[in-house]
């Protein structure tokens, strides 16, 4: 799965992981994406689908655009138990950058914690187990790309930073809020949106957005990222800047951390008597 949640414009080409051995043809079109990315055509590609979008171009979207939101926020009560069923096992589950070393810009120490339902191309077996009405109710989003529960620590910063294409829009349904919820907040281009328990909010992460929890309390909400609706030829596109991106190790390497994360929390989940032992 190609997944790029909240992601800095790191360059692709900075990444020292090992790289699997590609086929000609893959490394001819690798190529030609960076060169593309380099020379800047990338805002030139997002225009593009902007004017293929159904859904037109709002930094927030009005939550009825997509009609199972509300749906999610009618089971906002099961989600969150099982996010605290995760929760607790916080201490085995990865950090954003972890997951996907690109991020070490925007996520530092264990301050930003993640429990991957769905994520590169991976269904988490063990956390869908552990989370079975939330997998449920995922099954209604259309196009569904990624899944989580991202959980933030009192007093974290995420520094302001954008997503790399308009292709994914991004959807949170706040599940844990602090009490003094104007001190935990996330700026998205120039709208300020508070988190309110029970309520999700619907945005493009292309623009510039930026998040601060300055309360003694958590932080938990289920991010989703979610193919934005075209008209042809604009899906297309959409799909094969995604499928170019899964053969770079933007993606290769996350993909496989999400696999080793939900090894570890297999064994836990086991040793606390919440799965059966395989």
């Amino acid at each position: 799965m190609a997944d790029i949640p909240n992601t800095p414009e790191a360059p692709l080409e900075s990444q020292s992981d090992p790289k699997p051995r590609k086929n000609p043809i893959q490394r001819l079109v690798v190529h030609a994406f960076k060169r593309t990315l380099k020379r800047g055509l990338r805002p030139a590609l997002n225009r593009l689908l902007v004017h293929y979008s159904q859904v037109g171009d709002p930094v927030v979207f009005d939550n009825d655009t997509f009609p199972w939101v509300r749906r999610l926020e009618a089971g906002f009560s099961d989600i969150r138990q099982e996010a605290l069923t995760l929760y607790d096992l916080r201490d085995c589950l990865p950090t954003f950058h972890e997951v996907s070393p690109y991020q070490k810009r925007i996520s530092k120490g264990d301050n930003w914690k993640t429990a991957w339902l769905h994520g590169f191309g991976h269904d988490s077996e063990v956390a869908q187990s552990l989370c079975p009405r939330t997998t449920a109710l995922l099954a209604e989003v259309p196009d569904l790309q990624t899944a989580l529960f991202s959980m933030l620590s009192p007093g974290t910063h995420i520094p302001k930073h954008r997503g790399v294409y308009k292709g994914l829009i991004n959807f949170h349904l706040a599940l844990v809020v602090p009490k003094e919820a104007d001190r935990c907040r996330m700026a998205v281009g120039d709208e300020t949106v508070s988190w309110r328990e029970g309520h999700a909010y619907v945005f493009d992460d292309t623009n510039p957005h930026e998040v601060w929890n300055e309360t003694g309390d958590e932080r938990i909400v289920l991010m989703l990222q979610f193919h934005r609706p075209f008209r042809s030829p604009g899906h297309q596109l959409s799909k094969l800047f995604l499928w170019v991106l899964q053969i770079t190790p933007y993606l290769r390497k996350p993909r496989q951390n999400v696999l080793e994360s939900d090894e570890r929390l297999r064994k836990v989940a086991e040793e606390r008597g919440l799965l059966k032992a395989t």
